[in-house]
């Protein structure tokens, strides 16, 4: 059941964004992130974009919504998830994103292209969160068919 996203002049760029969203979601510290360089390549601008309207607004970004990689994660990530942009020339630190953070940039970045980036990203958090809350009934289904099975009365 995949849910399609109507755009006003037909040209509907958001379900290939998605896929590019899922591609850069990564897990660090148990929760889904995208990293500072990604993120600049979904909204096609420069790392350094990103990383001045953070510290321009620094108070829209509280450490739940966007915070710096350890050089261990930084490591971590470079040799576990290729698919990542991240420069190992890079003059700062290395800051993901959480989803909230993803969606206090999109009050800050503007235009046609980072308006559907943000439904793409939306979109895909939305989808993630469907699949983990049917992956969720699917175990407690089993759980109580287990159940019966182990006692039948």
């Amino acid at each position: 059941m995949e849910k399609e996203v109507i755009v006003k002049n037909g040209n509907n760029p958001i379900p290939s964004l998605m896929s590019e969203v899922e591609e850069k979601i990564v897990i660090i510290r148990n929760q889904p992130v995208i990293s500072d360089a990604d993120v600049a390549a979904l909204y096609d601008v420069q790392t350094k974009e990103i990383n001045q309207a953070v510290r321009n607004n620094p108070d829209k970004f509280p450490s739940h919504y966007m915070f710096e990689l350890t050089i261990s994660e930084l490591r971590d990530m470079r040799s576990k998830i290729l698919t990542t942009n991240i420069s190992s020339n890079s003059h700062s630190s290395t800051k993901v994103f959480t989803e909230r953070g993803l969606y206090m940039l999109a009050t800050i970045l503007k235009g046609e292209r980072a308006r559907a980036v943000t439904f793409a990203i939306i979109e895909t958090f939305a989808q993630i969160r469907e699949l983990k809350r049917e992956l969720l009934a699917l175990h407690q289904e089993a759980d109580k068919d287990k159940q019966k099975v182990e006692n039948p009365l």
